[in-house]
């Protein structure tokens, strides 16, 4: 992976401004923060998104991929406000499970997201490389 760092430009903090890859391609539908029971085991924020953190690695496992070859991510959120004050537990849920902070990422908030109890969905693309 080869992350895009236009000349002048300073870098990103958590995440990159692009990325160029070459390999097999896996798209991981949006996650939110249930278990395999379709149960959601916490009603915060950053408890909702470590589970989808681990639920994507599950299907990237799926691919034969890691959490290293993620390279785009999206977030979409219903609260701008408490997506920021859970940076710090988001930012450790990240680290301890995806690890690499290199993928394009974007960060939405909306009004409603399809499961009602749901307060994230992260949907990410992954290549695996040649």
């Amino acid at each position: 992976m080869r992350v895009l760092l236009p000349a002048g430009w300073p870098r990103p903090r958590g995440y990159s401004n692009g990325v160029a890859v070459r390999g097999e391609m896996v798209f991981v539908a949006g996650m939110v923060g249930w278990d395999t029971d379709g149960r959601f085991a916490s009603d915060t924020l950053a408890g909702q998104a470590r589970q989808a953190l681990t639920n994507i690695v599950a299907v990237l496992q799926e691919a034969g991929a890691k959490p290293e070859h993620i390279v785009r991510m999206t977030w979409y959120v219903l609260d701008k406000r408490a997506y920021i004050a859970a940076a710090a537990e988001l930012g450790a849920a990240f680290r301890e499970i995806i690890g690499s902070y290199n993928a394009a990422m974007s960060a939405v908030e909306v009004s409603a997201l399809m499961e009602d109890a749901a307060l994230v969905e992260i949907e990410v693309t992954a290549v695996i490389p040649d």
